[in-house]
Parts: C-alpha cells; structure tokens; sequence
C-alpha cells in the first residue's frame, strides 16, 4: 500500500524547473523593462520641461531637509578629487546589482529548492511594486538637477531650467559621475537615453535587490567573514548610489519598503502554494486508502 501511495500521491513539494524558472525570468524582465521605460524619461520629458520629476525632486529634498538627512551633495564632494574611486563606483553601479542578484537566484534554485518560490515570488512582487513607484512618482535624480533641460538640449533630461528655492547660487552643486569620469555605459548615450528611465528613481531597485540577496543567502553562510560581506553588500550599494548621484537617501528607504512589503507577499504566495499542495496529497491519500 505504501508503494501506492507513493505512486499515486502527487509530492509535497512544489517541484521547480530550470528551464521554466529561465524562460519566467526572462519574460518577467522583459515585461518589467517595457513597463518602466513606458512611464520612461523620454516619455515624461516629451514636452521638453520635466516639472514632474523635478518638483517630486523638491519634495524628496524637502523631506530630508526637515528630518536632517539632506547631505548627498557633501558626500559626493568629498570623493570627486578621487577619479579612480568615483569610476570604481560607477561600475559598481552599472553592474553589480544585476550580477549578484542573478547569482543569488541561481544559487538558491540550487540549494535551497523549498524556499525557492518564496524568494523568487518575492522578488517578483518587490519589482512589481517599484515599477508602480516609477510610473506614480517619477523623480528627478541628483545627478539631473543641474543638467540642462530637454527643451534646450534634447539628449539631457535635466531640470536647470526651472527654479527652485533649494537651488543655491552655483546650482545643487552635484555631479553626473557617469558622464563625467566615464563607467560600463552613460546614459548620455543615444540608445542608452532611449530605452532607459532616467527618472525611475523611487523605490531605488539597488538597495532593495541587494536586501533581497542577503535575507535569501543567509542561511548558506556559515562563516562570519560571509556573513559580513553579506550585511555589507546593501551598505556599499547604499553609498554607491548616492556617491554617483543617482539617488537620495529616501529612494534607499522606498526600496527597503518594496523588499518588505515584497517578503510579505511573497511568504503568503508560497503558504498558500504549499496549503493548496498539502489539501491535494491528503485527497490522493484518501482516494489510495479507499
């Protein structure tokens, strides 16, 4: 009867194909991409005055003001002077994210096989959530405050031409590190500004991947050096968005945001996944022991 049983029943657990989980990644990215530059800086900009992303940019500014967090600006400048650390930074930028976050899905899909749907469900829902963001509260990064507007320049997606009570005599005084000390790309680029957002800023997608990447890894590491580097890989992307200028603090909070309220639905997706498989095991039980 036990053999029945075994040859009956359907497993317990949701079974996972490699194949399968490729092509749902594959296609989720290519929706996510579409989706994002939809709402996209060339798009926002058509009118040749970004006023939307902008005032979003005074808000963001407003607020850390207020709560004393507004010091971006200070930071940047105190590491410009050093050219092989800002272009260090801009790699970081342009590549890590998708990098680690690609080994760490993999990684799981391999060792951690009874959570992986967990994970990867709330990976999906976290990015969900940032391309609402996106298209609800396009921002202006700091590294566009100063720039030229698309009016006056149509390759720039800058906000020099509006005014502001936060503008200083000499400007917001950042810096675009990309385009100035070079890395793997620049949005300046013709086909970079063309498919890219340039103003998909909030929730900032690199705090809340590489916050992914450590809570999903952490019961693999087993020594404290990894776990160290672990806990340390949201810190660095943290300062490495904000020393290139692409983003303020705030977008680091959104992104934590979207990573919990991600977790949460992603925890629910799989309980009611394994719920659902648990009922049909027990049903097939019964059905063999008839």
């Amino acid at each position: 009867m036990q053999v029945a049983d075994a040859q009956i029943a359907p497993e317990r657990q949701h079974r996972t194909f490699w194949w399968k989980e490729a092509l749902i990644v594959g296609v989720f990215y290519a929706v996510y991409s579409w989706t994002r530059n939809l709402f996209g800086s060339n798009k926002i900009a058509a009118d040749g005055i970004p006023e939307q992303a902008f005032t979003n940019a005074e808000r963001v500014i407003q607020l850390e003001r207020w709560i004393g967090l507004y010091h971006e600006e200070t930071i940047q400048d105190w590491f410009l002077p050093y050219h092989w650390f800002i272009q260090f930074w801009n790699v970081y930028y342009g590549t890590l994210h998708f990098a680690a976050t690609l080994g760490v899905f993999i990684w799981l899909y391999v060792k951690r096989p009874d959570v992986f749907p967990q994970w990867r469900n709330t990976l999906a829902m976290m990015t969900s959530l940032a391309i609402v963001g996106f298209a609800w509260f396009p921002l202006m990064p700091p590294r566009l405050l100063d720039k030229p507007c698309p009016a006056f320049d149509p390759s720039q997606y800058g906000g020099a031409c509006l005014t502001s009570r936060f503008r200083a005599q000499g400007g917001f005084g950042f810096v675009d590190t990309l385009a100035e000390y070079g890395g793997p790309w620049s949005f300046d680029s013709e086909a970079m500004a063309s498919i890219s957002n340039q103003y998909a800023a909030m929730p900032s997608l690199h705090i809340g991947w590489s916050t992914w990447c450590v809570f999903a890894v952490w019961p693999l590491l087993r020594r404290r050096s990894a776990k160290g580097l672990a806990v340390l890989y949201p810190m660095a992307t943290l300062f490495g968005v904000v020393v290139t200028g692409n983003h303020y603090w705030i977008d680091g909070a959104g992104g934590l945001l979207a990573f919990g309220i991600g977790s949460l639905v992603g925890w629910g997706i799989h309980r009611w996944n394994q719920g659902r498989l648990d009922h049909q095991y027990r049903q097939a039980l019964r059905a063999a022991s008839q």
